[in-house]
């Protein structure tokens, strides 16, 4: 089910702000549909229906969205046989996140 807003729906405000706080891998980047499918439904999950819920969310909140998110992923693409590049995308994201945290102190 997708919350719309107009002809958008909840999880790409969601994407917008995992972007903006570079959380995102390239593979996952690349993905961007199956992100937004996803986040979709952590979102439903957690009752957060609309931009303005989301853009009160903290960042370490958005973090576990985004983690349940990939545990979404990583179990629905072991189910079809592609869990090793999911695997890979997580590492490169969390080599990235510390370089990024790194960076900025």
């Amino acid at each position: 089910m997708y919350y719309r807003w107009g002809d958008k729906i909840m999880s790409e405000f969601a994407f917008f702000r995992f972007l903006s706080t570079n959380m995102l891998s390239a593979e996952e980047k690349q993905h961007k549909p199956e992100i937004l499918e996803l986040t979709e439904e952590v979102l439903q999950a957690h009752g957060i229906e609309c931009d303005s819920k989301i853009s009160k969310i903290s960042e370490e909140k958005l973090k576990e969205i985004l983690e349940e998110v990939r545990k979404l992923r990583k179990k629905k693409r072991k189910d079809s046989g592609k869990s090793d590049e999911i695997e890979k995308s997580e590492q490169d994201s969390t080599e990235e996140s510390a370089i990024s945290e790194a960076s900025i102190q």
